[in-house]
């Protein structure tokens, strides 16, 4: 009976080492393609990175929001010159130079608001360039090769008992799983920033308009804080991209294939952790809140 159970454990043993094979085989590549997308993503500015949804955010901003912002800006400055009055004494002991300062402030304002597409896209220009800037230096080979660091895992595999493999085969089944859900949340913050970007620059005359108003300067001045973390949040992904390369390819080669399988594993996760938190923490490192 011997002779019966050998053959029976070393067909199980075949059909779980290959089953191993097939899930590790392509476990990361899906990984492996959204990250390295991520530099291409997040290396690109908003027109440059699909041009139909951007003309189609620059007409509406310029056709329907900024008439809006144009209602508003008369409201801000018209307020503003109310209180400039108010101030001296219930419009007695007037001086003629407020009236100056109203005047060429309101010109400022205006020169804002018919300029606000330049200038929110001028911001998104210089985070841009530090963006890649940077990438030519911090960006390396984001790829998990498991292959590579254990180039004779199939001999290992058919050494291990049943059920080592057969736990080891579950283990690859559920870290498959996982990582194509984090293949899932890797698209989703690369391409969540980008709209995030379209819809909060479609709405960028009206907080511009009330920019240089007394009471309401801090909607301009939050705003622009926003858009400074919006632009320099992909700074610090590539710089978590950068991180995450360097770890997977300081994955040590060890006898423990499942070590190495969680190890992988653990890495990614971390990535899309860090990466979900760039948006918070950009945001408070300029204070917009």
């Amino acid at each position: 009976m011997d002779f019966l159970w050998d053959a029976i454990t070393g067909w199980l043993k075949d059909i779980l080492v290959s089953g191993i094979m097939s899930n590790l085989s392509g476990m990361f590549d899906s990984v492996n393609e959204k990250v390295g997308d991520i530099a291409t993503q997040v290396g690109s500015t908003p027109q440059a990175w699909n041009a139909s949804i951007f003309n189609m955010v620059q007409t509406l901003s310029q056709n329907v929001v900024l008439p809006v912002a144009g209602v508003i800006l008369a409201f801000v400055m018209t307020l503003e010159l109310v209180q400039i009055l108010m101030d001296k004494n219930n419009f007695h002991d007037i001086e003629t130079a407020v009236f100056f300062r109203w005047i060429f402030k309101t010109a400022c304002a205006i020169l804002i608001v018919t300029n606000t597409w330049n200038i929110v896209m001028g911001i998104f220009d210089v985070a841009q360039g530090v963006v890649n800037q940077a990438s030519g230096i911090i960006i390396g080979n984001t790829s998990i090769d498991l292959s590579a660091v254990m180039p004779d895992m199939e001999e290992r595999l058919l050494e291990m008992d049943l059920g080592p493999l057969l736990g080891l085969w579950v283990q690859s089944l559920i870290v498959g799983i996982t990582m194509w859900a984090l293949t899932i949340c890797i698209f989703i913050i690369t391409y969540g920033r980008m709209l995030e970007i379209y819809l909060v620059t479609s709405m960028a005359p009206i907080p511009m308009a009330a920019m240089l108003g007394r009471e309401w300067g801090g909607m301009g001045q939050n705003y622009l804080k926003s858009l400074f973390a919006l632009g320099f949040q992909a700074f610090l992904i590539m710089v978590c991209v950068a991180i995450y390369a360097v770890l997977v390819q300081g994955i040590a080669v060890s006898d423990d294939i499942s070590a190495a399988i969680w190890t992988c594993m653990g890495y990614t996760v971390l990535l899309c952790f860090t990466l979900f938190k760039t948006g918070s923490l950009s945001k408070s490192l300029f204070a917009a809140h």
